[in-house]
């Protein structure tokens, strides 16, 4: 698999529990000061446990100076695209240029059904996301109105903009290989997490993504491929912080990963991963770009071969999609 020769990034995803909202807070303004380039929430609406994603985001937007914010990833069966992307825009316009968009195209249905929305199939879920994508390109180009006539999204003449201060990327939490063709075809990046994707499948899911965007004119390289962490046993990374770095940069070089997101919201843990583990990882890319490296069968890829998919109840994990299981 190849190495797409992105910059590597490194995030932390932070839980918004409700009865301690000052701990998200917290645990943003460290990231933000330890050098990480993302801060993640999940956004589970239907959650009451939970802080609004958008709403927490923009705390943090408003809190930090650098770090980039972004929903792991936005719920859009009840986050109409019209007003998704005015309020990625909005905030981005606000921050300065610092957002980015994880879009997910639903998962834990009985939940949206229970808050008013849809319950759609895995292909309605794809076309509605891909639908969604186009509405969202064609608000954020501003500009006079946006008529669109689809199965699952409608826009009678809205107004476009406002545009957002900078190009929004829209990382995809893609399953299935119908999810993984549309991150191919339309979408800026995949943001999978270890538990639905472990390394493994993840190395299975790229070369679905490159020929779908060879299909549609694009560069595979166009997007780019992020991971939601999930450490410890049964897991990836595996070990302790200290032995991360080599199994990181390994599924960089082998299967072109480029973006690290720790689920995390303990201090000292994100310090050693903005502070030890992004360093040392990106050493290693750089060594091993700089050599030309062949990708090999490695003993990360191995070792994760060892352990499967596992389900997470609604509201826990980094909140990435399950969106396309066939």
């Amino acid at each position: 698999m190849p190495d797409y020769g992105h910059e590597l990034l490194f995030g932390s995803i932070l839980t918004p529990v409700a009865d301690r909202p000052g701990e998200v807070v917290a645990a943003a303004r460290i990231a933000d000061a330890a050098g990480l380039d993302l801060v993640a929430v999940p956004d589970h609406p239907y959650q009451p446990g939970f802080l609004d994603a958008w709403a927490t985001l923009s705390v943090i937007a408003a809190v930090t100076q650098r770090i980039r914010v972004l929903p792991d990833v936005a719920n859009l069966p009840l986050r109409p695209p019209a007003t998704l992307a005015r309020t990625a825009a909005g905030l981005d316009l606000l921050s300065g240029g610092r957002v980015e968009l994880g879009l997910g195209a639903g998962a834990y249905w009985d939940s949206i059904t229970a808050e008013g929305g849809p319950h759609r199939s895995p292909g309605e879920a794809v076309a509605a996301t891909r639908e969604a994508i186009e509405i969202l390109r064609a608000l954020w180009a501003g500009g006079g109105r946006v008529h669109f006539e689809g199965k699952h999204h409608h826009l009678a003449g809205a107004a476009a903009g406002p545009a957002p201060a900078h190009p929004i990327s829209v990382w995809l939490g893609a399953v299935g290989p119908r999810m993984l063709r549309l991150t191919g075809a339309a979408a800026d990046g995949w943001l999978p997490s270890v538990p639905h994707v472990p390394p493994p499948r993840l190395a299975r899911g790229q070369p679905v993504i490159d020929e779908a965007a060879e299909r549609a004119g694009r560069k595979p390289e166009q997007v780019r491929r992020l991971y939601n962490l999930s450490p410890g046993p049964g897991g990836f990374p595996q070990g302790a912080p200290r032995d991360w770095p080599e199994q990181l940069a390994q599924l960089t070089v082998e299967v072109g990963t480029s973006a690290y997101l720790l689920p995390s919201g303990r201090p000292e843990l994100i310090r050693t991963f903005a502070e030890e583990v992004a360093p040392a990882t990106r050493e290693l890319v750089t060594a091993a770009r700089a050599r030309g490296d062949e990708p090999r069968t490695s003993r990360t890829t191995t070792a994760a071969a060892e352990y499967a998919p596992r389900r997470r109840r609604p509201g826990t994990g980094s909140g990435a999609a399950r969106p396309d299981t066939a």
